[in-house]
């Protein structure tokens, strides 16, 4: 069989290409529809539905680059023609499905790379060249809009893969002409030897079908960002130091992936004389609302009954003494998280110029000390340790104020 096409037949390397995006599309549907459903409360079903996830990422990527050389092979190589040519109406439909299946099959996979390159989360493309893309950042929006595509452009694919196959089983059943018979193996060469029908206009269909699936999903509202669970309201606190900027966050492994996020609303009454003759030199209570987190694709999760149980418990405080001595600075006491208390002692670094203030401390905990993901009592699924960062600016209050 040769591997070129001609004017009647396909060659072995358009059918090869054919026939293994097929296989691949075919599993990939399925797969993906199970890992959505599949559940993820203990670390087996976790890791389960990890594993489920990267095989489908990974296969979702090779489909993009076959279908990329797939398409560069079509482009150097004559198309035979169709056997419905002389019938315009048939013939339209069927190169509209062509157009829509060669797009889908890099739209696809594509808004679907993104979507996990912009993502905080779990289940990894298996493949030694990393997860994320060029000019792609961590983005919690974008990775829900790319999803929000992702799910779109699919069900495209599906209906054009559905309108393909029908239209094969068309040809072969009733037209009984050798259309389905000409992409098997083996199978002479034969067919018209003429186009008769619009190059432009299958084009402009699908596009129209395109635009019209996007202008669908946003008329849902498919495109708008989820909902978060509401902040708890903090009050306002009264300090001698007023944190000016600064942020709290937190770094979890799952799936052996490194997953970081930060708490966006949290207040800080500090009190600090770096001049008092004690190694004590002032304390910190600070109060951290947990529905600010965010923390990439876990992020809902991170608020349920079995984690951070924001329902019941939705602060977090850490009170402590600050300590100033010639070993360095450090802030000891108690950490507060659904109503367990561990004592902490964090190291931080402290300039102080003039009245500005700039302090950055780490510390590691142990999540299990809070009750935070009872359930995954395995550390490959998500780890035990949690490293916590803060790094603030603050002012000093003017006397008198």
């Amino acid at each position: 069989m040769p591997l070129s096409n001609n004017a009647t037949h396909y060659g072995a390397v358009a059918k090869t290409f054919h026939w293994l995006v097929a296989l691949l599309i075919l599993t990939l549907i399925p797969l993906g529809i199970i890992a959505t459903d599949a559940p993820f409360e203990t670390s087996e079903q976790l890791a389960q539905k990890a594993w489920l996830f990267s095989l489908h990422k990974t296969l979702g990527v090779t489909v993009f680059f076959v279908a990329v050389l797939r398409i560069l092979w079509a482009l150097t190589q004559p198309k035979p023609a169709l056997m419905n040519g002389d019938k315009p109406v048939e013939s339209l439909l069927a190169e509209t499905a062509h157009w829509l299946l060669y797009g889908s099959l890099i739209l696809v996979p594509l808004t679907g790379w993104i979507h996990h390159a912009s993502a905080e989360g779990y289940a990894p493309i298996w493949w030694p060249f990393g997860q994320s893309l060029p000019f792609v950042p961590k983005s919690p929006e974008l990775s829900h809009t790319f999803s929000v595509l992702h799910g779109i452009l699919e069900k495209v694919l599906l209906f054009a893969l559905i309108a393909h196959v029908l239209g094969a089983l068309k040809h072969h059943f009733i037209d009984r002409d050798a259309t389905l018979l000409r992409m098997l193996p083996g199978y002479p060469a034969t067919g018209p030897l003429e186009h008769k029908h619009s190059v432009f206009a299958p084009r402009f269909v699908a596009l129209v079908i395109w635009a019209a699936a996007l202008g669908t999903g946003a008329g849902l509202g498919l495109f708008a960002q989820p909902e978060r669970t509401e902040a708890a309201a903090l009050a306002e606190v009264e300090t001698d130091w007023t944190v000016t900027e600064g942020d709290i966050a937190i770094t979890v492994q799952q799936m052996g992936s490194s997953v970081t996020g930060s708490y966006a609303d949290w207040t800080a009454s500090i009190s600090y004389d770096e001049t008092a003759e004690t190694d004590v030199k002032g304390q910190a209570e600070v109060t951290i609302s947990i529905p600010s987190l965010t923390l990439g694709t876990v992020t809902d999760q991170a608020m349920g009954p079995d984690y951070f149980n924001v329902e019941e418990h939705p602060t977090a405080t850490f009170t402590a003494d600050l300590i100033s001595t010639a070993e360095g600075n450090t802030a000891e006491g108690t950490l507060t998280i659904k109503g367990y208390e561990q004592p902490i002692t964090m190291p931080f670094d402290l300039t102080i110029d003039g009245d500005t203030a700039t302090v950055n401390g780490t510390v590691t905990l142990d999540r299990r000390n809070y009750h935070v993901g009872d359930s995954m009592t395995d550390e490959g699924s998500l780890g035990y340790s949690v490293d916590v960062a803060i790094n603030l600016t603050a002012t000093r209050a003017a006397e008198g104020e």
